[in-house]
């Protein structure tokens, strides 16, 4: 077997929307890419991108210090334990956005350096804001924004911040698509053609669903209608961990803090205009965009493969 670290130089994942998919590729990330010699792993992306979800396939069991409903673990455990002078835990675990409230920056880097001294793991999101304090980079880092980057930096980089400016903007696409995504489904339940619905897959800037067979439905009409949802400016919200809320309407979700707040937040919406179908999964698939480069990318490519 190759050692990890020989392998890896950049990976990169469609970032995916539901929770238990967020949590299997942090599972195929640890398989694949996690050393055990790795002692600081450093997660990158904006809040509710999904860092908590991944770290929690990446490493079952480990008690975090923030969970997805807001509870945050005090003290923190991390500097408890360096004020003690011992370390009691393996590996640790921190949100530094969030202790930077209650904790100088400088205490919170010196917490990890003396951890990391001590033969401790440590688990960073937010790495970017600590990076410049310890003077080391992750020997994993971890961007998560519309896409999941893993890449196990070296002289040349990446640096922390050049994984910030590719996962902080994608964001918007991926709230944006899973929020149209969200819209059009219940559209097609509305039609009775929920139950064709056999699952949900990805596309850059975009969304996929899959279809067990193909509707008859008009997807100009279907696209209208969404749009029209898009237009009325229609509140999104979070109502708890299997659902949100459209206005008032309560629509089951396996990530619902994925969304844009008001449906007027997306600012682009294309149905590929017809159905295709997926010869190795044998279904039909439904596709939407919400950038409109990307929606030609796709026409074009179809066109020159005779699709």
């Amino acid at each position: 077997m190759i050692h990890p670290k020989v392998l890896l130089r950049e990976a990169i994942y469609y970032a995916p929307r539901g929770e238990a998919r967020l949590q299997l590729l942090g599972s195929i990330i640890a398989q694949n890419f996690l050393s055990h010699e790795d002692k600081l792993i450093g997660l990158i992306g904006d809040s509710g991108s999904g860092k908590s979800l991944l770290i929690r396939g990446m490493f079952p069991g480990l008690n975090l210090t923030n969970d997805d409903e807001g509870v945050y673990r005090r003290p923190l455990p991390l500097i408890e334990d360096y004020e003690r002078g011992r370390f009691y835990e393996y590996i640790y675990h921190l949100d530094v956005r969030f202790e930077l409230a209650f904790y100088p920056i400088y205490l919170i880097a010196e917490a990890i350096l003396k951890a990391l001294e001590e033969d401790r793991k440590i688990v960073c999101e937010h790495f970017e804001l600590i990076y410049s304090y310890i003077k080391r980079n992750a020997d994993l880092l971890i961007g998560v924004g519309e896409e999941v980057i893993v890449a196990r930096p070296n002289i040349f980089g990446p640096l922390p911040e050049e994984i910030v400016a590719i996962v902080f903007p994608s964001l918007s696409y991926r709230l944006q698509a899973h929020t149209a995504e969200d819209l059009t489904g219940m559209i097609l339940e509305d039609h009775g053609y929920l139950r064709y619905i056999e699952g949900h897959s990805d596309v850059k800037h975009g969304f996929v669903i899959r279809l067990k067979e193909k509707l008859q439905v008009d997807i100009s009409d279907l696209e209208r209608e969404v749009k029209n949802y898009i237009e009325k400016g229609v509140e999104v919200s979070y109502l708890d961990r299997q659902h949100i809320k459209i206005g008032e309407r309560i629509i089951p979700c396996t990530g619902p803090r994925l969304h844009v707040k008001n449906t007027r937040d997306i600012k682009e919406f294309y149905l590929y205009p017809d159905f295709i179908f997926d010869k190795e999964e044998e279904d039909y698939l439904l596709v939407g965009f919400v950038d409109k480069l990307e929606y030609d990318k796709i026409v074009n490519k179809l066109k020159e493969r005779g699709r």
